[in-house]
């Protein structure tokens, strides 16, 4: 009896070890995703907001901005001109009209990039039109805005700009990357290794990026 039972509480112990392997074998590529998916979003949402703030530098001096830091600067201290909008429209009438008999006033002022750009949100959401013209990133984290995210304030995005030559035009063109390897710091490695691989054999970068230095286009590898 003895013998007997030692040899069941062996073989369960065989089977909760095996169902243990089988079922961690499941999660860990589930569980990769996971957080891989979640560090991607906050990546990509810092890459539009670098976006937003370069089309901003172009509005003003006609090109794209190649260093990051002053892209920031940029930001925080320059001055773009905005509309700030005061009043209402009445039903029935159009913008045009509201203008006209002083229901709406428009004046153009001076504000930071930033400033503009929430203003703007802000305004779209009043008006039942929130999109993406503003940024992610909280105001007072604006100077961290170079910093990749999960890595510590370690490793900042890299980011060129230039200008290429289209028939004779100048056309202004930058890129912003963000390697696989900085964001993902401290989750499965072999699973990284793997997706990289991955990404190699389908000729895809591996990271995430918006621009291009090759071609005028500013869309992400995320859309």
């Amino acid at each position: 009896m003895k013998i007997k039972t030692i040899s069941t509480i062996a073989l369960v112990i065989v089977i909760v070890g095996l169902a243990y392997f089988l079922v961690s074998g499941i999660m860990r590529p589930v569980n990769f995703d996971r957080d891989y998916n979640n560090r991607s979003s906050q990546v990509i949402n810092k890459l539009k907001d670098i976006r937003a703030i370069q089309d901003a530098f172009r509005s003003k001096y006609g090109r794209y901005c190649g260093d990051i830091d002053s892209l920031v600067t940029f930001a925080q201290t320059d001055k773009v001109p905005f509309i700030q909008r005061t009043g209402t429209i009445p039903d029935g009438k159009t913008e045009a009209q509201a203008l006209k008999d002083g229901d709406l006033k428009k004046d153009t002022v001076y504000v930071s990039v930033v400033e503009k750009l929430y203003s703007a949100v802000i305004y779209q959401e009043k008006k039942g039109t929130a999109d993406s013209i503003g940024l992610f990133t909280p105001k007072d984290k604006i100077k961290d805005l170079k910093y990749i995210p999960f890595s510590d304030n370690q490793e900042i995005f890299q980011m060129k700009s230039n200008m290429l030559d289209r028939s004779g035009v100048l056309v202004p063109v930058f890129e912003v990357l963000a390697p696989i390897a900085t964001y993902t710091k401290g989750i499965d490695e072999q699973e990284i290794i793997n997706k990289t691989a991955d990404l190699a054999s389908k000729n895809k970068y591996a990271g995430w990026k918006v621009g291009d230095l090759t071609q005028p286009i500013i869309d992400g590898n995320f859309e």
